[in-house]
């Protein structure tokens, strides 16, 4: 049995770590070392109900506000699967040497946006990268025993599917154009569609969507293509966008816009209940209202000059020096301009409960699999969501590898290509003006149209490939008739309950899928 796990990021780190546990060995192909990886880049938390902080928070709570902060779009069987479980990944990472601050009572947790209870486990405001410097190091314990083969710097160059069954990928050196063909099964890995909208979002630009294209083209089903997370709290930099985390919202840093010469806090005004907190759906379509607003100014403020220093030191202090180093602005003393910028896909390739694709022996995890997260995506339950997911596709995976005998021999690919930089910054250009945070179908209708011209312009298979994923992303945006999320149509303000399915894209058809029912889960409680 062979399987080979596409990405080396948080989900295609777990993937190898279970496989290799159980004393199996896998292929983990890169195009970067695993340092480098987006996950590096999370700097919020990870969530669990550890309850720590005295709430009396429950599995349950965790379940209803995911599920809720997801409009009720995610699988409930998987989000169940996620709550029950992550208490346990969060000690594992404890046990591995993650320094989360601690308590009396344990782990301590601070609030994020979109949940009641504190349950996000932290480490400054650098979690993501201790969580993969604690996976790395496992991870490689199992490389020197020859259970984990690393191939950094390759990239995919084909999948190999026929009759909706992958026999094998066929990755090539990027820096000596060798081909490597890899028959088994194969789990991909390999994070959200950032190359759709170079420049606006706070993802790594090595996330390029050729592999999700890819995907598309040999027949693989994607799913809810339309919803894309604009983070509140961004800043745009050279060649994308500067993240403010949420955990500046979860310590006490509050948004305000000039109205009539004077802060007005908005979100505490209009939500005072969980008030900065809100989904970041929410917020971010909020902003964009005030701004337009005509009695108050263009801009929106972070305000965290009233964070104490001790929290600073102790919980923010990377945060405060990522700001100062690249905005020369220093948080404790005034307020940060911000804006909403593309932070996460919960759209990519559709899987199932156990993160099977539509093809048999492919499998997908963490950003670029579509699961879990709904419509939006609560804060802290994207790290979980790669660590589980990479989990539970690997266990999937060895599960039902064992049942499919010997991988037959891989046919000679077509030589590699990527899309060419001036095709996929006109894809971009496209996407950005017409799939902001408030749609309609005018100007969904444009950017199909404005694709359709730029095919003429390709140079090469991945051109076509990329533009066609974009038309499937503005097509899933202009058949979704309603307003949920993320995806907020302004010829279709209401949330529809008609339209409580999944949206589903192969090839060049879209369609809806029921959302699956809640199993009986009495005896995991």
């Amino acid at each position: 049995m062979s399987i080979s796990i596409i990405g080396a990021g948080l989900a295609g780190l777990s993937a190898a770590l279970t496989l290799a546990e159980q004393g199996v060995a896998c292929n983990l192909i890169s195009a970067q070392a695993s340092e480098r990886a987006q996950s590096v880049m999370a700097e919020g938390g990870i969530n669990a109900c550890l309850d720590t902080m005295g709430e009396n928070d429950s599995i349950e709570n965790h379940f209803d506000d995911t599920m809720r902060g997801g409009v009720f779009l995610a699988d409930p069987n998987a989000v169940w699967g996620l709550c029950r479980n992550a208490p346990a990944i969060v000690k594992r990472f404890y046990d591995l040497g993650v320094p989360f601050p601690v308590n009396e009572k344990g782990i301590v947790q601070r609030s994020f946006g979109g949940q009641k209870k504190k349950r996000t486990a932290f480490v400054k405001s650098s979690t993501g990268k201790m969580l993969m410097t604690s996976l790395i190091d496992e991870v490689r314990k199992y490389e020197a025993r020859g259970l984990v083969t690393r191939l950094p710097h390759h990239r995919v160059q084909a999948l190999h599917i026929q009759n909706d069954i992958c026999s094998g990928v066929t990755v090539t050196d990027s820096f000596t154009d060798k081909s490597v063909p890899l028959p088994g099964s194969v789990i991909l890995a390999c994070g959200g569609m950032n190359g759709l909208f170079e420049g606006m979002t706070t993802g790594t630009t090595q996330n390029t969507a050729e592999l999700a294209a890819l995907c598309l083209e040999n027949g693989v089903e994607l799913a809810n293509l339309e919803f894309i997370q604009y983070h509140p709290t961004t800043v745009g930099i050279s060649g994308k966008r500067l993240l403010i985390s949420e955990a500046a919202r979860g310590e006490g840093g509050r948004l305000f816009v000039e109205r009539n010469g004077k802060p007005w806090y908005f979100m505490e005004e209009k939500y005072p209940e969980l008030k900065n907190l809100m989904p970041r759906d929410v917020v971010s379509a909020e902003m964009v209202s005030v701004v337009n607003m005509p009695d108050c100014g263009g801009q929106v403020y972070l305000d965290m000059t009233g964070i104490g220093m001790d929290v600073w030191n102790t919980r923010l202090s990377d945060l405060r020096e990522q700001i100062m180093h690249y905005l020369d602005i220093d948080p404790v003393k005034k307020p940060v301009p911000v804006s909403p910028g593309i932070h996460y896909f919960m759209g990519g390739i559709w899987v199932d409960e156990a993160h099977r694709t539509s093809v048999k022996h492919l499998y997908a995890a963490g950003e670029c699999a579509c699961q879990y997260h709904g419509a939006n995506r609560l804060g802290g339950n994207s790290l979980l969501g790669a660590v589980y997911g990479g989990k539970t596709a690997a266990q999937t995976a060895l599960n039902e590898g064992k049942e499919a005998g010997d991988a037959p021999a891989l046919k000679t690919p077509e030589p590699y290509f990527e899309a060419t930089p001036r095709f996929r910054a006109s894809v971009s250009q496209i996407l950005t003006r017409y799939l902001p945070i408030l749609r309609n179908e005018t100007e969904l209708k444009q950017a199909l149209h404005e694709l359709d011209l730029l095919e003429k312009t390709a140079q090469n298979p991945a051109d076509v490939r990329l533009l066609r994923l974009a038309q499937a992303v503005a097509g899933c945006a202009l058949f979704r008739k309603e307003s949920r999320g993320s995806h907020r149509r302004t010829d279709y303000p209401e949330t529809d309950s008609a339209c409580q399915k999944q949206t589903v894209v192969k090839h060049n058809e879209i369609f809806y899928r029921d959302i699956p029912e809640l199993k009986n889960h009495e005896a995991d409680n």
